[in-house]
C-alpha cells in the first residue's frame, strides 16, 4: 500500500506557548486503521487538526497523496473533500436548524446540485443509521445521535480519509461499541480511518497502526503488539498496558501459558489457556456461525429463520442490524465483540446467527478464517440465504448441517 498521508518533521506552537508538536514524523497508508494514542495534553488534537489544514505547521510539511498541503482557500477546499474531520465535541459541527441542513452544508459548499445533495444526505444518514431524522433539530438528539449526525455531515462529502478526535468520548459503553462498529464498516468500504484516543483498550483491539505520542513527540509508530508489549514504552507515555495483555503477561511469568503471539482479545487469551490446560477429550461437534446480510434479507425472512432455529444465539453488528433487531423484538445475546463471541460459543458446541450489513459480511468470514488458521480449529460459517462457497474464506456449509464442523 502507498502512503496516503505523511507528516514530515512537524513543529507547531500556539501563540505564547511552548511547542505542542516537535519533530513529528510518520506516514499512513491507504486503507489503514490508525490510532494516535497518548495522555491528555500529548498533542493528539493539534496533530489531528494538521490532517486537513485547520492548522498549518510552523515547520515541516504535511503531504497528501505525496503532495505538500497548500493553505490558500481553494487548495484547502480540495483537501477537505479528501480528508473529513469529526471533532470530539459534536456540538461544534452541528449548527443548522435541522439534521438535513447540517448534513447538506458540506455538499452545498462543494457546489453540488440539489439532486446530488439530496442523494448525498440520504446516503450518509442511512450509513449512520439516522434515516428519518432529517427534520429533527440537532439539539434534540442524544449524545450518540449527535456524534452520528456529525459523522454523516463528513461522509456526505465522500472523503478518502476520516479523522476522529476522541470518537468515543461522552458515549456510554454500548454507544461506544456501536460507533466503533460503524468505523469498521466505513473502513471495510475503503475509507482510511484515523482516531485519537487515550483509551489503550480500544486502540489495542481496533487499530492496525499505533502512533504513540507524548509531550508533542512521537515515541513510537508501529503495530499494537510492538507498542503495548514494551512496558518501558507504555510507562514513558503515562499510559498502562491493555488489561488482556497484562493478564497474559502475568500468566507467562507464572509459566501457566507459553509466550507466543500476544492476545488482542478475550477469545485469543482463552485459546492460549485451552492449549496449555486442555484435557484429553472425546471428539465433539463444534457449533456453527450463520451470517445474515440484513441488506439482502427481509425482516419476515429473518424472523422465520430464527423461529426455525430455536436455541441459536443471536448477535447484531452495525446500526441497521441492531435497528432491525429492536424493531422486530429479536433478543440479542451479543451486541459488541459479536464475531469473537460467536466463535467462543462455537467452541463449546453452540450455534449462533450474526445479523450484519452487507459491507461487513466479508469481514466476518475473514475473522473466523484467521482464527481457524491460527488455532487449528475448524468452524463452519454459513450464509442464511445461500450455500454457495464464499470468496472470503471458503468455509461454507449447507445450513442443514447445523452442528457439523467444516472440512
Amino acid at each position: 500500500m502507498t502512503n496516503l498521508l505523511e507528516f514530515d518533521d512537524i513543529h507547531y506552537a500556539y501563540p505564547n506557548c511552548r511547542e505542542s508538536l516537535s519533530g513529528v514524523t510518520f506516514s499512513i497508508k491507504k486503507g489503514a486503521r490508525v490510532a494516535l494514542v497518548g495522555p491528555n495534553g500529548a498533542g493528539k488534537t493539534t496533530l489531528m487538526l494538521m490532517c486537513n489544514g485547520v492548522l498549518e505547521p510552523s515547520k515541516g510539511r504535511v503531504l497528501l497523496d505525496g503532495k505538500p498541503l497548500a493553505y490558500d482557500s481553494r487548495s484547502l477546499r480540495e483537501v477537505r473533500k479528501k480528508v473529513g474531520m469529526v471533532f470530539q465535541n459534536s456540538d461544534m459541527q452541528l449548527f443548522a436548524p435541522t439534521v438535513y441542513q447540517d448534513v447538506a452544508f458540506g455538499p452545498l459548499n462543494l457546489g453540488m446540485t440539489q439532486e446530488e445533495i439530496q442523494s448525498a444526505v440520504a446516503r450518509s444518514l442511512a450509513a449512520v443509521g439516522l434515516t428519518g431524522y432529517e427534520k429533527r433539530p440537532p439539539h434534540q438528539l442524544s449524545g450518540g445521535e449527535k456524534k452520528r449526525a456529525a459523522i454523516a455531515g463528513t461522509l456526505a462529502m465522500d472523503p478518502e480519509i476520516l479523522v476522529f478526535d476522541e470518537p468515543t468520548s461522552s458515549l456510554d459503553p454500548a454507544g461506544a461499541a456501536d460507533l466503533m462498529e460503524l468505523l469498521d464498516e466505513l473502513n471495510e468500504k475503503g475509507a482510511t480511518i484515523i482516531i485519537s484516543t487515550h483509551d489503550v483498550e480500544l486502540a489495542y483491539l481496533w487499530a492496525d497502526q499505533i502512533i504513540l505520542i507524548n509531550k508533542g513527540t512521537v515515541l513510537h509508530a508501529g503495530t499494537p503488539e510492538e507498542v503495548f508489549t514494551d512496558p518501558a514504552l507504555v510507562t514513558s507515555s503515562n499510559l498502562r498496558m491493555p488489561a488482556v495483555l497484562e493478564v497474559y503477561t502475568e500468566l507467562v511469568s507464572r509459566q501457566m501459558v507459553e509466550r507466543t503471539q500476544s492476545p488482542k482479545s478475550v477469545l485469543q487469551l482463552v485459546s492460549s489457556l485451552e492449549q496449555n490446560f486442555s484435557k484429553p477429550q472425546v471428539d465433539r461437534a463444534l457449533g456453527t456461525i450463520t451470517v445474515c446480510d440484513v441488506d439482502a434479507t427481509g425482516a419476515d425472512e429473518i424472523m422465520a429463520w430464527i423461529a426455525d432455529h430455536p436455541g441459536f444465539r443471536c448477535g447484531a453488528m452495525g446500526t441497521r442490524a441492531k435497528n432491525i433487531a429492536e424493531h422486530e423484538s429479536i433478543k440479542l445475546d451479543f451486541t459488541y465483540g459479536v464475531i469473537d463471541k460467536g466463535i467462543l460459543r462455537a467452541l463449546v458446541g453452540e450455534c449462533s446467527v450474526l445479523l450484519t450489513p452487507a459491507s461487513m459480511v466479508p469481514h466476518v468470514f475473514r475473522r473466523v478464517e484467521t482464527y481457524c488458521r491460527e488455532s487449528g480449529n475448524t468452524i463452519a460459517v454459513i450464509s442464511m440465504r445461500t450455500t454457495n462457497r464464499s470468496p472470503a474464506t471458503g468455509i461454507m456449509k449447507d445450513e442443514g448441517n447445523k452442528n457439523e464442523p467444516s472440512l
